[in-house]
């Protein structure tokens, strides 16, 4: 088991502004969501690596037309500036320079705001919270490139679209779910002792996210059910939507 600590990592964010004329474009090409469906609501979604894994975790909107306001933790967003700025170089768009943005929840739904209310430790606490029980996990830099979208349910969330053509990692996300399906993927536990950190391993099951509470810890992981079954964690419920099989519907 992974030594931790019971100060697991707050979580903190920035945003990242794409405006221009081919900004849609670029992103369909990168995204895993379907950039054209996008409204004002955030939509979490990924962009992968080559191998299908997922290398940026983000939450998306469309704040106006040729213009989408991106949602990354904060110790990517340099990697993901670097990123966009390597394959957008000949697109016509512009990327902002990263700046604050505060988890919150908001009609029990776990988002993001810009108000200064907001940026206090009781919201980022919900919103943990709150994301923990609903799978809305978050990537950071110790978990880029660990999980492949599935297994963290990401289709189930409407953060996956298998029609819409490529975008990198495409051919291996899109083999996996037409010709297998992932035998580890994400669950909602509780466990006793310490918090551990994002990416740790209890054994062969990885943490994606953690937070402390009265009892010992909640936090989302990458396992398989027999994995669980053996463990001391004990399976708590995600919604209803992320209960079902994570392979493709027969």
């Amino acid at each position: 088991m992974t030594q931790s600590s019971n100060l697991a990592a707050v979580p903190q964010f920035s945003q990242l502004t794409i405006q221009g004329e081919d900004a849609e474009k670029f992103l369909q090409g990168q995204l895993t969501c379907d950039v054209t469906k996008l409204g004002l609501s955030y939509q979490a979604a990924a962009i992968g690596n080559l191998k299908g894994r997922i290398e940026f975790g983000i939450w998306i909107k469309k704040q106006a037309e040729k213009h989408y306001d991106v949602v990354i933790s904060s110790d990517c967003a340099e990697s993901l500036q670097a990123h966009l700025n390597k394959y957008g170089a000949f697109s016509k768009f512009e990327t902002s320079a990263p700046a604050a943005v505060y988890p919150c929840v908001l009609s029990n739904e776990p988002t993001f705001s810009h108000k200064d209310d907001h940026n206090t430790a009781e919201d980022t606490q919900a919103w943990m919270a709150c994301s923990l029980a609903t799978g809305n996990y978050w990537i950071v830099a110790a978990t880029q490139g660990e999980f492949q979208p599935q297994e963290l349910r990401l289709h189930q969330r409407g953060g996956m679209d298998y029609d819409k053509g490529c975008y990198l990692g495409q051919e291996v996300i899109a083999r996996i779910y037409f010709k297998s399906a992932p035998k580890a993927f994400l669950h909602y536990v509780q466990g006793t002792g310490e918090t551990p950190n994002a990416g740790d391993k209890l054994d062969k099951i990885q943490v994606v996210n953690a937070m402390k509470n009265d009892d010992g810890f909640t936090a989302l992981v990458v396992a398989r059910p027999e994995q669980l079954a053996e463990s001391d964690l004990s399976i708590l419920d995600l919604p209803a939507a992320l209960q079902v099989d994570v392979a493709r519907p027969k």
